[in-house]
């Protein structure tokens, strides 16, 4: 009876034991669950947070292309440009979700894939650009040889233009009629119109030129203008009523008389009588001729 009494305290006593290590033991279970359960959600935000700074890379290595292939100022087309539109709207989609904080991993997998996608429009649409400009260098070197072209024939035809202006001025010069011979008389009128010569400048009524036209088969038969310039002993131009102006050697002039005489190219001789319009003075009067453009000849005469 008395072993039996005893036996019972140490009975409970074991219990006890067994229920203690019992409890320990779920406690550790449950810590141990809950470590490992911690330990893989933070390594899931770790590899969540690291995937994300990856894409953002990725989107800026992506937009840095995009702009790239839009700085070479190449001239695109509609549909390029609207997918260029959607490329950088895209992108703008995918930083705003990347900035809104932790995603899941099915939001993580669909931006994984958008990515994959844009990669793939950015690559080809730089390969566009990049053809794009070849064929825009292409066409710059045929604009630049044409243009190169249409130099050479422009310079060619300056050239040419500038050979036909000599070589008609050298007509126009050749084909102009000539004096030969040019003499100048003082001419005294006395009563009743008789003609007579004199060297005297108070004897002189007027002056008469006389020349020959030398032989040129170039010029043209016919009608000629003939200017006269009378220059005075004391170095003037002088100006009649009956003067004007001409164009000739590559001026405008002022002539004293204008008259026309006949070209045949058969060697006669030509006289124009000049009087002017006030009395003559004692010295040298030089007369200029010209005709076509151009001087003809000259002469001088001597009053006492």
């Amino acid at each position: 009876m008395e072993n039996q009494e005893q036996e019972e305290p140490v009975r409970k006593d074991s219990n006890k034991i067994y229920f203690l290590i019992a409890v320990i033991l779920a406690l550790l279970g449950t810590n141990t669950y809950l470590f490992f359960k911690d330990k893989k959600a933070n390594e899931r935000i770790v590899t969540i947070s690291d995937e994300k700074t990856r894409m953002q890379t990725e989107i800026d290595k992506i937009e840095a292309e995009l702009d790239n292939a839009s700085s070479l100022n190449i001239q695109l087309s509609e549909e390029l440009q609207q997918e260029q539109e959607k490329a950088r709207k895209k992108i703008d989609e995918l930083r705003n979700a990347l900035r809104q904080g932790q995603l899941t991993q099915s939001q993580l997998a669909k931006a994984q894939e958008e990515i994959k996608q844009l990669k793939f429009f950015v690559s080809k649409y730089s390969s566009e650009i990049s053809d794009l400009k070849k064929q825009n260098a292409s066409l710059t070197n045929e604009r630049d040889e044409l243009q190169s072209t249409v130099d050479s024939v422009n310079t060619k035809a300056t050239a040419l233009e500038k050979k036909n202006e000599e070589l008609s001025s050298k007509v126009q010069t050749a084909a102009a009629i000539k004096a030969g011979n040019v003499s100048i008389t003082a001419v005294n009128i006395r009563n009743r119109g008789k003609e007579s010569g004199s060297n005297r400048s108070g004897t002189t009524d007027k002056l008469r030129v006389s020349f020959s036209v030398i032989n040129n088969p170039l010029a043209e038969k016919g009608m000629h203008s003939v200017y006269i310039r009378v220059i005075d002993p004391n170095g003037n131009l002088i100006i009649s009523n009956e003067g004007g102006m001409f164009n000739a050697d590559g001026g405008e002039l002022q002539y004293s008389y204008m008259t026309s005489i006949e070209f045949a190219n058969d060697g006669k001789v030509y006289s124009i009588d000049w009087s002017g319009n006030k009395s003559f003075l004692k010295g040298t009067y030089t007369v200029l001729l010209y005709a076509d453009g151009y001087s003809m000849g000259k002469g001088s005469v001597n009053l006492k």
